[in-house]
């Protein structure tokens, strides 16, 4: 089977058994565009990425990076590998993910990192990496900052909060470490902003 047929199959499965448990209240899925595009989200639970998909439908599939731990679980790991998952390992340069990245904004793909890199519990603070504003600018891609909020109530609905995309000012040439790490600033302060007042 074909990635888009995998990825699929998994939503139409998973989807209603996670919907009621947890229901996806979506806010601006109108902002998502259409082609390549860099999805950018805070984290503060596993459940994030099935927030985050189920928020955006099955029209579009959407393929996270996701810590190379994950492949290693029986089962889910090998399968959400086949559904699209690409899995970094962070502890290397990790070429073959950051090419398998490339590879799909350029062809018009939607990719979701979470910039922290971890997941963030209340009170922390985790620098932010720079990976989304290095393939948004080495592809030409616009950025789409995402909220989902921290609080998930069983049975109640988790709000995700899609804001306006937008494109970092680099054109012509590699961005330097300083401007990647002003464009990853930029974003985590959109992220934070949509979040603004629902918690």
């Amino acid at each position: 089977m074909s990635m888009e047929t995998v990825y699929r199959l998994l939503y139409c499965v998973v989807k209603p058994f996670f919907c009621l448990c947890h229901p996806v209240r979506a806010v601006g899925r109108e902002n998502v565009p259409d082609g390549g595009v860099v999805l950018c989200a805070n984290h503060t639970a596993l459940t994030d990425p099935l927030f985050v998909c189920f928020a955006c439908t099955l029209r579009y599939q959407i393929r996270p990076m996701a810590k190379i731990e994950l492949s290693r679980v029986p089962i889910i790991g090998p399968l959400l590998d086949k559904a699209g998952v690409i899995y970094v390992d962070r502890g290397h340069a990790d070429v073959k993910a950051v090419k398998a990245a490339l590879s799909w904004l350029k062809n018009q793909g939607k990719l979701l990192i979470f910039p922290e890199g971890t997941r963030v519990h209340e009170g922390e603070h985790v620098e932010a990496k720079g990976g989304a504003a290095l393939f948004a600018t080495r592809t030409g891609t616009p950025i789409l900052p995402i909220y989902v909020c921290r609080k998930k109530r069983w049975f109640r609905p988790t709000t995700v909060v899609i804001g306006q995309p937008f494109y970092p000012q680099i054109e012509g040439r590699k961005a330097t470490a300083e401007e990647l790490d002003e464009i990853t600033e930029t974003v985590m302060n959109k992220i934070h902003a949509l979040g603004e007042g629902l918690e």
